[in-house]
């Protein structure tokens, strides 16, 4: 029996420990969600209106556990958080005494490392520390970005840990709009945005808006009203995204379920073991919606101002003379502290 009660002690430590883990990320992440992105989400290249998408249509790649998806396809923003509601795998237990879809969810934030952020490119760029940046460059067709080594030096980032890497995303923000890009190289002093990229981003010509050619400085034919985009771009800055995403993988070991954290289409990485369930309900502003899986009809992601987390695990043996599973399941309520905040004295 002393054995049986050690055994049950310890698989249940492991249990709370695995909850925590996990928990202790993704509450980071929920928390920084809409951090230094705007109150509607950043512009995506969006393509003719229907009837079913008035405002337009768009095909943003979504990371998800096996295969491809896409986000909703009338967005026409990246909002800083999307529920996914039953994408993430059927999970059933080893027991066979449970069997459910579970979610993912995605949020989205920008990247607060010093000296990674609001990097002005362009011509006629505000001092940074004294010293003006008019060398930064963006190419005409939007497929490279060259920055200004004395304002923004890749290499003295990358000593610095926090370098840029392929496969992060850059929002570029000017009087025009925004737009985001998928680095797919890094060479000295340029970064590199070449089309096919996993998101569905870069080299897009046939948008109607969304993309970085809609940043650049243009003219307008008084008579027929044709936007002639001219390849140069205003004061423009450039800021890193996040894009991070969760959910339960029972391909890599089914039988110690994980959960998962990946960061754009990066590879994932676990921060969990042995779960068997992952639910997320939403919560928004006016306090009537509240618990919804999805978004619902009239209201956007960007009014969501909660999450609602459900977790549960089990231990990774059977225990005692009954041979059974030890389970433990965990709930909270997370705040997105970015999305919610009001300033009363406006």
């Amino acid at each position: 029996m002393a054995t049986y009660s050690n055994q049950n002690v310890t698989q249940r430590e492991d249990m709370a420990d695995n909850i925590r883990a996990g928990l202790n990320l993704l509450e980071q992440d929920v928390i920084m969600t809409g951090m230094g992105v705007p109150t509607g989400g950043i512009t995506i290249p969006s393509f003719t209106a229907t009837t079913a998408c008035p405002g337009g249509t768009s095909n943003l790649a979504r990371p998800l556990p096996t295969g491809t998806g896409t986000f909703p396809i009338c967005n026409t923003t990246l909002p800083a958080i999307e529920p996914g509601n039953a994408l993430g795998p059927f999970i059933t237990a080893p027991d066979a005494t449970s069997s459910v879809n579970t979610d993912i969810l995605t949020v989205v934030y920008a990247d607060n490392t010093s000296s990674s952020t609001s990097t002005i490119i362009g011509m006629n760029a505000q001092p940074i520390n004294g010293t003006s940046c008019p060398l930064g460059t963006i190419s005409a067709t939007g497929n490279s970005v060259t920055f200004d080594s004395s304002c923004f030096n890749l290499t003295s980032l990358a000593a610095s840990g926090v370098q840029i890497n392929p496969g992060d995303l850059i929002m570029f923000s000017n009087t025009n709009g925004k737009a985001l890009q998928l680095v797919t190289s890094v060479s000295g002093q340029t970064l590199g945005f070449a089309s096919g990229d996993a998101f569905h981003l870069n080299g897009i010509t046939s948008a109607v808006g969304g993309t970085i050619k809609q940043l650049q400085n243009s003219t307008v034919n008084g008579t027929t009203g044709v936007v002639t985009y001219l390849g140069t771009y205003p004061q423009t800055s450039a800021t890193r995204i996040w894009m991070v995403s969760y959910w339960l993988d029972n391909v890599t070991d089914p039988i110690h379920i994980r959960l998962d954290r990946a960061v754009n289409f990066n590879a994932p990485q676990p921060v969990g073991e042995t779960l068997e369930n992952l639910q997320f309900t939403f919560n928004f502003n006016d306090g009537i919606a509240v618990n919804q899986l999805t978004v619902p009809t009239g209201y956007s992601e960007s009014q969501i101002r909660s999450v609602n987390l459900f977790m549960s695990t089990r231990s990774t043996s059977m225990l005692g003379q009954t041979k059974q599973y030890a389970r433990e399941n965990f709930q909270t309520q997370l705040s997105l502290r970015s999305m919610a905040y009001v300033n009363r004295y406006q």
